[in-house]
């Protein structure tokens, strides 16, 4: 590819493009990103980069400042914020994963459109190595039931991408990916393994309020104090920081074969949570 006709100033809304950036080793030509960017990609905060809106709330003006020859940004998208990324007269590449293949074609976009197709392949390959090793050690046992969620008003199921980590990682994962169920319709399906990962909550997700609210004391997965709360960049960014979410799902799902990574925090046991309720009451 000529080098005429590769990005040399790059505009990333969504913090899975930033993430892919770096993997590749085109983080240099990144002048403008989002602070949810610098959340899950530290590196971003050095070399004067300019922090913008996101894929939700873009700014024209905010991205003609930065001066770039591509805009990468990423579901969840708005209407408004499409028109405002449009106007700004960049190239723009707009990316809608659904499943690690989706996540893996994302990837190789990226890479292509960067003159980095090989980084992007190793990327890919590195990826799918690491999840083919935790399949195998999960590989054999009983099949834990999974509910996942990444939003807790509305409740909303996780991602398809989550689903396909969950069964990687020895687990079934129930319910509908993306869907919003009702809390009454989680406990009608009595996981063994409860995961919130709350977009934007990081590890903040607080798991005995929601268990209280929601009336899950009689949950399989509450009666056996396995709730977790995994940070929410390593699940709800479609990157190769779900790696770190694939960890995290391991450790919850099979606690004898892996050991907990950070990122993932589990509830107190039940005698432990009602001498907490005692205390504040």
């Amino acid at each position: 590819m000529s080098s005429t006709h590769i990005p040399q100033r790059v505009v990333s809304l969504q913090p899975s493009a930033t993430v892919i950036l770096s993997a590749i080793g085109q983080l240099d030509r990144l002048v403008a990103c989002t602070k949810y960017c610098a959340e899950v990609c530290p590196d971003v905060e050095s070399g004067g980069r300019t922090i913008i809106a996101d894929s939700w709330t873009a700014k024209a003006e905010e991205i003609m400042a930065a001066h770039p020859d591509l805009v990468i940004a990423a579901v969840p998208y708005q209407e408004k914020a499409i028109v405002e990324i449009l106007k700004s007269g960049a190239r723009f590449l707009g990316l809608a994963p659904k499943t690690l293949a989706d996540i893996y074609t994302d990837i190789m976009c990226i890479a292509g459109i960067m003159g980095s197709p090989d980084d992007g392949q190793r990327v890919i390959a590195d990826m799918q190595t690491e999840i083919d090793a935790i399949r195998a050690r999960g590989g054999g046992a009983v099949r834990p039931r999974v509910f996942c969620e990444e939003w807790g008003k509305p409740l909303i199921a996780s991602q398809r991408w989550v689903g396909e980590l969950v069964e990687a990682a020895g687990g079934e994962f129930v319910g509908i990916p993306g869907a919003q169920v009702s809390a009454e319709s989680v406990l009608t399906l009595n996981p063994d393994v409860l995961v919130a990962a709350w977009c934007g909550a990081g590890d903040r997700v607080p798991l005995e309020k929601i268990v209280r609210d929601r009336g899950w004391e009689p949950m399989h997965a509450v009666q056996t104090s396995r709730v977790y709360c995994i940070r929410d960049e390593f699940l709800n960014t479609p990157a190769p920081t779900l790696l770190q979410g694939l960890r995290a799902l391991a450790a919850a799902i099979h606690p004898e074969r892996f050991t907990p990574p950070l990122g993932l925090r589990c509830i107190a046991p039940i005698g432990a949570r009602t001498s907490e309720a005692r205390l504040h009451a």
